[in-house]
C-alpha cells in the first residue's frame, strides 16, 4: 500500500471527486496558480482550469458567501480558507446561510459545500493565528464538521464530505500536512460520523482527534512500559458524534481522558468528557480528566507555545490520575 503525505491525501480526494463530477469546483485564496498556500491543490489548475479551481481576492466572507451560493445553485463547491483563524471573517456566512439553508427553505434547498484549511496552533504565530477553532462550527446545527489525523482518515473523509448534501467544515492542521501513512490505490469512502479505534487497550479510554492524536499516541507507548494499557478513540468526525464507539470503550476500560487542543471552555473536549460523565456514570471506575490547550492566548515565544498545548507528559499524568497511582 502507497505510503503518501496528508497534503497528498487530500489532493487525491479533490481530484477524484473533480474528476468524478463536474460539479466540484475549488475556490479560495492563492488555490489555483500559486497551487496553494500549503501546496494542497498542487497540479489542480493545470488539470481541471480556471473555470473549476479559482483564486478569489483576500475577502474571505465575499468568497465564502460565493460558495455558499454556488452549492445552493447546483455546484459543490471547496472552499479553501488559507487558515480557519480566517475564517471567523466569514463565520456570519457559514453560520446564517450554509448551516440555515435548508432549515429555513423548508427542506427545499441543500448545500452540498466544503469549507477546509488549516486549524489549530502551528509555530511561532503567536496568538492570532495559532487558534483551534472547531468548538466554533461543532457548536452550529445543520454543520457537519470532521477533524481526520491520518492521510488514510484524510482521504476517505474528504471524499465522503464532498458527496454530502449539506454543509461540512473539514479541520486540517499546519502541522499534519507533511505527516505520512498508508493510503489505498483503490478508491475508498469513510462515512461521516464514525470514530475509530486506534489502538486496542484495557486499563484507559484516551478520547481525542485531528493533531493530538501524536501525542496520545506517544504517551499510550511510553505507558506501555509501565504496564499501562490504553485505548485510542480517534473521534474523527465532531458532528455527528460517534458516541456509540466511545461508550463501548469506556464500558470496557471503565477510566477515560479527553484530549482535545483548543480551549477548555465550551470544547468539544469538555462536551465529549460531559457525555461520557453522564452517560457511564455507572461504569466510572474515576472521574473524568480533560487535556486541554491552557486557558491562555498563545504565546509567540516556542518554549511557551508548546508548553501551552497538550503533551505527553500532561497525558500521561492524566492517565495516572484517573488509574489513582502517582
Amino acid at each position: 500500500m502507497p505510503i503518501i503525505t496528508y497534503r497528498e491525501a487530500l489532493r487525491q480526494a479533490m481530484d477524484e471527486e473533480m474528476a468524478r463530477d463536474e460539479h466540484v469546483i475549488l475556490l479560495g485564496e492563492e488555490v489555483a496558480e500559486y497551487n496553494g498556500a500549503y501546496k494542497v491543490s498542487q497540479g489542480l489548475w493545470e488539470k481541471y482550469g480556471s473555470s473549476r479551481v479559482i483564486d478569489t481576492p483576500i475577502t474571505e466572507e465575499g468568497f465564502t458567501g460565493v460558495g455558499i451560493g454556488a452549492a445552493t445553485a447546483g455546484l459543490r463547491p471547496i472552499v479553501e480558507w488559507m487558515t480557519f483563524n480566517f475564517s471567523l471573517m466569514a463565520i456570519d456566512q457559514v453560520v446564517n446561510n450554509a448551516a440555515k439553508m435548508r432549515h429555513m427553505s423548508g427542506g427545499q434547498l441543500k448545500t452540498p459545500v466544503v469549507f477546509r484549511g488549516p486549524n489549530g496552533p502551528a509555530e511561532y504565530l503567536s496568538s492570532q493565528h495559532s487558534q483551534a477553532l472547531q468548538s466554533y462550527y461543532a457548536h452550529v446545527p445543520g454543520l457537519k464538521v470532521v477533524a481526520p489525523a491520518t492521510p488514510y482518515d484524510a482521504k476517505g473523509l474528504l471524499k465522503s464530505a464532498i458527496r454530502d448534501d449539506n454543509p461540512v467544515v473539514f479541520l486540517e492542521a499546519e502541522m499534519m500536512y507533511a505527516w505520512k501513512g498508508e493510503v489505498p490505490e483503490a478508491e475508498y469512502l469513510i462515512p461521516l460520523g464514525e470514530a475509530d479505534i486506534k489502538r486496542v487497550g484495557d486499563d484507559v479510554t484516551i478520547v481525542t482527534y485531528s493533531k493530538p492524536l501524536k501525542v496520545v499516541q506517544e504517551a499510550a507507548q511510553a505507558l506501555e512500559k509501565e504496564e499501562i494499557s490504553v485505548e485510542i478513540v480517534d473521534l474523527r468526525s465532531l458532528r455527528p458524534l460517534d458516541e456509540k464507539t466511545v461508550y463501548a470503550s469506556v464500558r470496557k476500560t471503565n477510566r477515560c481522558v479527553v484530549v482535545d487542543e483548543s480551549w477548555p471552555v465550551a470544547s468539544v473536549g469538555s462536551y465529549v468528557a460531559w457525555l461520557i460523565s453522564k452517560n457511564c456514570f455507572d461504569l466510572l471506575d474515576a472521574p473524568v480528566e480533560l487535556v486541554t490547550s491552557e486557558d491562555v492566548p498563545m504565546p509567540y515565544n516556542h518554549r511557551l507555545e508548546l508548553a501551552a498545548q497538550p503533551s505527553v507528559a500532561k497525558v500521561i499524568t492524566a492517565v495516572k490520575s484517573v488509574l489513582y497511582r502517582e
